[in-house]
C-alpha cells in the first residue's frame, strides 16, 4: 500500500513537472534500481562477506555471555548453602542485572549489526550516487527515480545499462526487466 502511495504521488509530480516545463524545456526523466547494480558490484560481496563475520561474532559474544551466567548461576546454586545472607542477597543482584543485559542482547545486536551495515555500505552508495549522477548530465536527465516506485516505465527510460557501464560492471546475466511482456 506504502509504494502504491508512493507510486501516485511520484506520477501526480510527474504530471505536474511535465505541464510546468513544456513551456521551459524538455524533461527527461529516467529510472534505475539501485540494488541490482549494489548487487553486481565487487564491494558489495566484501561488504556482504564482512557483514557475516560481524554478525557471527556478534553472536557468538552473546553466546558466550549466556554461558558465562548459566555457569554463574549453576555456581551460586551450588555454593548458595555456605554464604552469608547478604552475600546471597548481593549475588543475586549481580545475576539479576547479567540476566537484564542479556534480555536486550538482540536487540542491542541488531542495533550494532545495521550500524555497521550503514557504515560499510555508504562508500558503495556514494559511489553509485555519483555514478548515477554523471550518466543523468552525460546524457541530460533531469529527474532519475528508483524503479521501486513507478508503476510503469518505458525500457528505454532505464539508465541502469548506462551506470552499469560507468563502473565497469558486465550486463546480468538473466535481464528481469518487468516492464515488457512476453510475445505470444
Amino acid at each position: 500500500m506504502k509504494k502504491f502511495i508512493t507510486a501516485i504521488l511520484v506520477s501526480s509530480s510527474l504530471i505536474g513537472f511535465s505541464y510546468s516545463s513544456k513551456a521551459q524545456s524538455a524533461t527527461k526523466i529516467g529510472y534505475i534500481s539501485a540494488d541490482e547494480i549494489i548487487q553486481l558490484m565487487p564491494e558489495a560481496a566484501a561488504v556482504q562477506s564482512q557483514l557475516d563475520d560481524y554478525q557471527k561474532s556478534l553472536y557468538q559474544n552473546a553466546e558466550d555471555q549466556r554461558n558465562a551466567l548459566n555457569d554463574a548461576v549453576q555456581k551460586f546454586y551450588k555454593d548458595s548453602a555456605t554464604m552469608s545472607p547478604s552475600l546471597k542477597e548481593v549475588k543475586r543482584t549481580e545475576l539479576q542485572k547479567q540476566y537484564q543485559d542479556i534480555g536486550g542482547m538482540d536487540q542491542k545486536i541488531q542495533t550494532q549489526f545495521e550500524q555497521k551495515r550503514q557504515e560499510l555500505s555508504l562508500p558503495i552508495q556514494k559511489k553509485l550516487q555519483t555514478a548515477i549522477e554523471e550518466v543523468a548530465k552525460e546524457n541530460g536527465y533531469t529527474y532519475i527515480f528508483p524503479r521501486e516506485a513507478l508503476i510503469y516505465m518505458p525500457p528505454s527510460s532505464d539508465i541502469g545499462p548506462l551506470v552499469r557501464k560507468k563502473l565497469g560492471l558486465k550486463e546480468p546475466a538473466n535481464n528481469t526487466n518487468s516492464t515488457t511482456l512476453p510475445k505470444k
